[in-house]
């Protein structure tokens, strides 16, 4: 037996076979649902303040459980609606980030109730009170969140008018909704630290968490994503879907973000050619441009909103 040529073919053949089952653990980590209860997304002192104190007004809410596909156990999606305490068409959609759920983003909602709003704020498939065992990123939730705003449209009315907003995960989903046909009641997207692709996403984290390499880590979650998902993550893609915009978007993103890379905020705003407006804040690490100066944050959305009339 030729042990040379053995050695050859068996080796890096034993080394990819390694690095498959190296990968689909890390899909399992990556993508698992996280059973423990969620919390806030960032670990600046500040938020955890805020995020407290918006636990505590949530809580003297007059809440309400709305759910998508109710009859359909495995894709059973829930939200919770806050009504305005005074009558209003407008509402915001607001989408929370990875491992999130719909109460951990409590501040948003205040912030975006006293600016007059009501609010919807979903639990993303394999989070909170959804169904599902995996995260998806993006390639299910957007198609759920165009259902919540026809949802929205039914229960308000025709002359309803809808922002969509997201921070992290979230934000990417809301800039993959701008390249569906959503219902023209849909008016404005302000997005907080989204990714620009989830292949860049997992290449970059990969990188960075686990010091491993583009290929064949990426072709082997896609392999796996199709097994278990149902679709390609190369669809999961701000980029493409940014292309196609037509509404005006807001772009908010940390300065010193070191887990979703600044350089993506800058990707995302040159991908469309919609009305558009950049905001990066200085010294603000990733999920933390909101708790590092709420007033100034909320300052900026309103004017945002204000200015193209949301």
């Amino acid at each position: 037996m030729n042990w040379k040529k053995v050695a050859q073919i068996g080796l890096p053949s034993a080394a990819f076979i390694g690095m498959g089952v190296v990968t689909t653990k890390l899909y399992r980590y990556g993508f698992g649902r996280l059973e423990e209860k969620p919390t806030d997304q960032t670990d600046n002192s500040h938020y955890h303040d805020l995020y407290q104190r918006a636990h505590e007004w949530l809580a003297d809410q007059p809440t309400e459980d709305w759910w998508l596909y109710d009859n359909d156990p495995k894709n059973r999606i829930h939200a919770l609606y806050i009504p305005h305490p005074q009558p209003t068409q407008k509402v915001v959609i607001i989408a929370h980030g990875y491992h999130g759920s719909a109460p951990t983003m409590a501040a948003f909602a205040k912030m975006y109730q006293d600016l007059g709003y009501n609010v919807l704020m979903p639990d993303n498939r394999g989070h909170g009170e959804s169904s599902g065992n995996w995260v998806n990123f993006g390639g299910l939730d957007r198609l759920d969140y165009r259902d919540w705003c026809l949802d929205l449209v039914d229960y308000l009315g025709n002359d309803c008018e809808i922002v969509l907003f997201g921070v992290s995960m979230g934000g990417a989903i809301v800039m993959m909704m701008s390249g569906e046909d959503l219902p023209p009641q849909v008016k404005g997207i302000i997005e907080d630290c989204g990714y620009s692709s989830l292949p860049a996403q997992l290449a970059y984290r990969a990188k960075v968490e686990f010091h491993l390499p583009k290929f064949p880590v990426l072709p082997i979650v896609n392999l796996v994503n199709h097994f278990v998902l149902g679709f390609n993550i190369d669809d999961v893609d701000s980029l493409a879907a940014l292309e196609k915009n037509t509404r005006p978007i807001f772009f908010i993103h940390g300065e010193s973000d070191s887990y979703v890379p600044t350089t993506m905020c800058l990707e995302n705003y040159r991908a469309t050619t919609a009305p558009k407006e950049l905001w990066l804040v200085p010294k603000a690490d990733h999920a933390e441009s909101f708790p590092i100066d709420p007033v100034a944050y909320q300052h900026q959305v309103a004017w945002f909103l204000e200015k193209y009339d949301l």
